[in-house]
């Protein structure tokens, strides 16, 4: 196998499977709600019960812009091979394959006894994918701008 291949690729794989584990029932609400859940009644004792659900809701939704972000990133970069810079052509397709994999990924859950699939999760998903080309287009544009200068 060619290393410049899998030095681009490889981080790409290995985050994808870091995803599918992250779709088992190990890590589904109930579980990390038994982490969660008391770390912010500790953090925050005011709150009650259902302020402590939404806030783990809304850690468990946050979670998922921020992998796809990360994985975005990743995705971008094997994308573009040994060539630099930033284009649409490459945003287009790394968006494409997040989105993809988001989408198996809720397959997948559909399968797991005590997760279930989502379409607004597959929307955030992308959401984090596209928010990875858009930071990565704004940083492409500052370093040019900076380099004719």
């Amino acid at each position: 196998m060619d290393p410049k291949w899998l030095g681009r690729w490889g981080p790409v794989v290995l985050s994808a499977i870091i995803i599918w584990i992250l779709s088992t029932d190990l890590f589904s609400d109930e579980h990390t709600a038994r982490v969660f859940v008391p770390v912010l009644h500790w953090l925050f004792p005011w709150m009650k019960a259902r302020m402590l659900h939404l806030a783990h809701v809304g850690i468990r939704k946050l979670a998922h812009v921020c992998v796809y972000f990360i994985f975005g990133v990743l995705l971008l970069r094997a994308v573009r091979g040994e060539s630099s810079g930033w284009r649409w052509v490459w945003a287009f397709v790394a968006l494409a394959l997040a989105a993809g994999c988001a989408t198996i990924d809720e397959i997948h859950q559909a399968f797991t006894a005590t997760r279930h699939p989502s379409v607004r999760d597959v929307l955030l998903d992308v959401l984090g994918a596209l928010a990875a080309q858009l930071a990565l287009w704004t940083y492409e544009r500052r370093r040019e701008k900076i380099q004719n200068t």
